[in-house]
């Protein structure tokens, strides 16, 4: 494999990732071996925990690493001198994208809603709330929400551009799997913060809707990077305390 050459337009997070690309193929890393914890290649590196994050699951979408939450990453191959780094969208670049678009999009909903939309999206969040009950519960009234949010700003070129940035939430690898993780992690679409947009939508109050809308989403872009492994360890803290209480009862 070629050494890296970083590119003029690369984010930081594919530059790390070319250069752990780079110390893989030269054996710096055996596979079945635990590549260094996030914080030491945060400082390795000089840059911040998302960006480690963001070039680590480029390199799980390869199939280079494993990653085992609340263990690290492992590798599981080497790279071949055929092995190019492949970026596509990640899920930290999709949701500041969302931010952006959906915050403003939120605020022209509020000055253009129908109290009919209003009662669709009013539906939408119940819905959300029963699945999140579900265990098998997917995400669907979650985008039908921020869809539904979309169309009532009655610009049908918004609409296509958040239902685009939704579509890549699927179809992106390095997306997907981030969000596949954290639902696995029981993180799901939080119902208050959705209820504070429909509140703002239905005062027709547009700084409230953007800012909810923005609130929500810099609270998804927390989950995705600390949750995942904060959740599952919080579990495993709490599963090891049980078994000490049940051990520690005494003998009848």
């Amino acid at each position: 494999m070629q050494s890296p050459a970083p590119k003029s337009n690369d984010r930081l997070y594919q530059d790390v990732a070319r250069k752990l690309m780079a110390e893989l193929a030269a054996g710096k890393y055996a596979v079945g071996s635990r590549l260094p914890a996030e914080r030491e290649l945060v400082q390795q590196f000089n840059v911040s925990r998302p960006t480690v994050r963001e070039a680590i699951i480029t390199l799980e979408v390869q199939g280079l690493v494993e990653v085992r939450i609340g263990s690290g990453a492992y590798v599981i191959r080497l790279p071949g001198r055929s092995d190019i780094p492949g970026f596509n969208i990640s899920a930290f670049e999709l949701t500041e994208a969302r931010l952006l678009f959906e915050g403003e999009a939120a605020a022209l909903a509020a000055t253009q809603i129908s109290d009919g939309e209003l009662a669709e999206i009013e539906a939408l969040v119940g819905e959300i709330a029963r699945e999140n009950q579900d265990p098998k519960g997917t995400d669907k009234a979650d985008r039908a929400f921020h869809l539904a949010i979309a169309k009532a700003t009655r610009n049908q070129a918004i609409a296509d551009s958040i239902e685009h940035l939704w579509n890549l939430r699927y179809t992106s690898p390095e997306a997907a799997l981030l969000h596949e993780k954290a639902r696995t992690a029981n993180v799901k679409p939080v119902v208050e913060e959705h209820s504070a947009v429909l509140d703002a939508l239905r005062a027709r109050d547009a700084n409230a809707a953007r800012s909810a809308m923005r609130t929500h989403l810099a609270a998804v872009l927390d989950s995705l990077l600390f949750a995942t492994e904060e959740r599952a360890v919080e579990e495993a803290r709490r599963a090891v305390a049980a078994k000490r209480a049940r051990y520690s009862q005494p003998a009848r």
